[in-house]
């Protein structure tokens, strides 16, 4: 599994003009599902979504996790993470999940999520989002599992 992380003062998810879900403070990470992926994967990405050190600590160093900061996680499903752009003019999906694959799989990260932080929120798999940011830093790490 893939997650593009971005420590965010705020970030927000909508479709159709409806919020799905927002944040204050915390990390913004847009997840991208491979085929091959496992609920292993998606345990030991949410484990380093919740501990990967972004935030300042007191001497303005990236040396505090997400649990520590206590904001909140926005994770937002972006099934073109997993393209192939390494050749040509257009991204090739071969790489990625199965639809129905990466909806479960990314349903059960959010509900990991959820019993091991707050605040979570949440987009909508497979839904046409609108992904609204203040990234502050800017702070993006890719991240794999």
């Amino acid at each position: 599994m893939i997650g593009l992380i971005q420590r965010v003062a705020r970030a927000q998810v909508s479709t159709g003009g409806r919020t799905l879900g927002a944040i204050g403070p915390g990390t913004l990470a847009l997840i991208g599902v491979r085929r091959g992926d496992d609920r292993a994967a998606a345990d030991r990405l949410l484990e380093r979504l919740l501990t990967y050190r972004i935030f300042p600590d007191a001497a303005g160093r990236m040396n505090l996790a997400l649990r520590e900061a206590g904001g909140g996680l926005l994770l937002v499903p972006q099934f073109t993470l997993a393209a192939d752009t390494r050749k040509g003019t257009r991204a090739g999906f071969s790489a990625a999940a199965a639809p129905e694959e990466a909806r479960e799989l990314y349903a059960h990260l959010v509900r990991e999520a959820e019993a091991r932080h707050t605040p979570v929120a949440s987009g909508a798999f497979g839904a046409d989002m609108q992904v609204e940011l203040v990234n502050d830093g800017p702070v993006t790490f890719w991240l794999e599992s």
